[in-house]
């Protein structure tokens, strides 16, 4: 059998064609980038909340107007994932008490969704789980031997999640928009997150997913940090790193405060 003296050159080139056309795609390919209008928020005795502008835009965008809805854009903001303790209220002979409680050992401290519509039309729930998009899909473990029934049932910690995710929703801490983030062009988008005044204190993770046809397509993801600022810092500190002094410096305040008290009281005669 003869082999042809061309062959290795004709792999070759064929080669070197698909090499050229993967990065002529991959060149090509839409990708999202995005900032936050700040990346730090001072917390003070007088903050009220605020509001965090997140934008960005599609490179090599394909769509010829912002109404065209080719591309769906979902913003997740996260706080840091911290322990919680869910407590359920039992009436018993009139009287509402604790009676059963679970604790998870971390949940986000404060999530936020803002998208283009509702989450369920952009991607499955494969999509949604995988990404933890979504109140459904948090990641909530719970941990330690919580209720009577045990950890394991899926229905009792079923239950607790829906009952921890509610209350954080009454507070203000986990909030939905469907239709969060507009687009302003072909590819320029925008959303505004609302940080209530109770916000947890901490760093927020920012992820902004782009999502075609139900398929995720790029993501960027960044930090927003919250800190004490002021004479809140100043305090927080001391009882943190000096707590000795600290509790000392408390004492003598009260106690000055009781003897000014005092002396007032006496200088005007009652």
């Amino acid at each position: 059998m003869r082999h042809s003296r061309h062959g290795p050159a004709l792999f070759a080139i064929l080669m070197s064609v698909l090499v050229a056309q993967a990065a002529h795609a991959e060149a090509f390919k839409e990708t999202v980038e995005a900032d936050v209008s700040t990346r730090s928020v001072a917390i003070t005795s007088s903050f009220t909340g605020t509001e965090i502008l997140i934008f960005g835009t599609v490179e090599n965008s394909n769509q010829p107007s912002a109404e065209a809805g080719t591309y769906d854009v979902v913003v997740v903001v996260e706080g840091t994932p911290v322990p919680q303790i869910v407590r359920k209220k039992s009436n018993l002979f009139g009287l509402w008490i604790n009676t059963r409680a679970m604790r998870f050992a971390s949940f986000p401290s404060y999530y936020a969704i803002a998208s283009t519509r509702p989450i369920d039309e952009i991607a499955d729930k494969t999509a949604l789980n995988k990404l933890e998009i979504g109140f459904d899909y948090i990641r909530m473990v719970p941990a330690g031997a919580g209720t009577r029934y045990g950890p394991d049932d899926p229905k009792v910690v079923a239950e607790y999640r829906a009952s921890a995710i509610r209350l954080k929703q009454r507070e203000r801490l986990y909030v939905t928009a469907d239709y969060g983030v507009t687009f302003i062009g072909r590819s320029l988008f925008r959303s505004t997150i609302s940080l209530p005044p109770n916000v947890p204190v901490g760093p927020l993770t920012t992820r902004v997913f782009l999502f075609r046809d139900g398929q995720m397509l790029s993501q960027y993801k960044s930090q927003v940090t919250l800190e004490r600022a002021g004479i809140e810092r100043f305090l927080y500190e001391s009882a943190y790193y000096r707590p000795l002094l600290y509790g000392v410096a408390t004492v003598l305040v009260a106690a000055a405060a009781g003897l000014a008290a005092a002396f007032g009281v006496k200088r005007l005669g009652f």
